[in-house]
């Protein structure tokens, strides 16, 4: 989810944790302690100041799995909660865990995902249901601070906040399924291998990818109306002598390390040199696929010439961002 819905999902276990006879939940400390546990999991995010390879590999990596979320960081805030606010350990213990199994829990529903499993399971977890940022998520959060704040009770609000969001999933996981049903039927003579279907910001929009065993569709879905704007040929590997030239190239790593579905182009520049194109089809926005990355290879010399990956939202700006890099 996004920072700030992490932030108020944190606030709303201060909330509950008035409940708590062992602890004043709404002293200064206390506050800071849940909270900053509601956010620790992202400090990955200061690999951006790297590059974008090293940010994209990483994110919501070590720093969301296992050993992180059940042990490293409930210890370390609730020890530094003690020792700088002098708070007790059992209760700032449980409450500050909640709080990072929480951000770790709703981060696997994104299409983006989290390695929660890890060191088990490398693999990404990606459910799908619900976008990075939710606006009813987020709304329901904000008017539960108003009641708060007008005099409801917090902790009976929690529960009814919660029970409602868990109905909210509920939905969005049978949209999903619904959608993906549909997509199924309006490819009756293919073989398909597999669906994807993410959410939008839109509550009734949803990006939709067919895999078959020859082609990639995809498509938007909108009140439950697939249209399908792109097809792809299903290619066979890269040429070997390009892939020998590109596969050590930190970018291209990263990419299929992180891309669950992707296809790519090549594209003659002159004599020595061809750009090489990896495209990830689950984000295309207005007729452009936002995430990619992008090499210029020299086949002569048999060298990457420059490199990016990212999310870009237009063909010149990625142009400016290659040559850049």
């Amino acid at each position: 989810m996004d920072t700030l819905t992490h932030t108020l999902m944190g606030g709303t276990i201060v909330g509950v944790a008035t409940m708590d006879p062992n602890i004043d939940a709404l002293q200064t400390g206390f506050i800071i302690a849940v909270v900053g546990a509601s956010l620790v999991p992202d400090t990955d995010t200061i690999l951006k100041f790297k590059n974008n390879a090293t940010y994209i590999k990483h994110h919501r990596g070590i720093t969301h799995s296992l050993p992180f979320t059940f042990l490293v960081w409930p210890m370390l805030i609730t020890f530094l909660a003690m020792l700088l606010f002098d708070l007790p350990f059992a209760s700032t213990y449980l409450w500050v865990q909640l709080a990072v199994f929480l951000h770790v829990f709703v981060d696997i529903f994104n299409s983006y995902g989290t390695q929660a499993l890890r060191p088990l399971d490398y693999s990404w977890i990606q459910i799908g249901t619900i976008n990075t940022v939710d606006i009813f998520i987020l709304g329901a959060h904000i008017v539960y601070f108003i009641l708060w704040f007008l005099g409801f009770n917090p902790v009976t609000m929690f529960f009814i906040l919660y029970g409602v969001l868990l109905i909210y999933y509920i939905t969005r996981h049978l949209m999903q399924r619904t959608i993906m049903k549909k997509a199924k039927h309006q490819l009756p003579h293919q073989n398909i291998k597999r669906v994807f279907v993410m959410p939008t910001l839109k509550f009734f929009v949803w990006r939709v990818i067919v895999v078959t065993d020859t082609h990639y569709f995809v498509g938007r879905s909108t009140h439950g109306h697939i249209v399908f704007y792109d097809s792809f040929d299903q290619k066979d590997k890269l040429p070997s002598a390009l892939h020998e030239i590109i596969r050590f190239d930190i970018n291209y790593r990263t990419f299929v390390f992180f891309s669950s579905i992707y296809h790519y182009e090549l594209k003659t520049l002159n004599e020595n040199e061809v750009e090489v194109r990896f495209i990830d089809l689950r984000y295309l926005k207005d007729g452009h696929y936002a995430f990619v990355t992008i090499m210029i290879v020299d086949k002569e010399q048999k060298i990457v010439k420059h490199s990016y990956i990212g999310w870009v939202f237009s063909e010149e700006r990625l142009q400016q961002l290659l040559m850049n890099n």
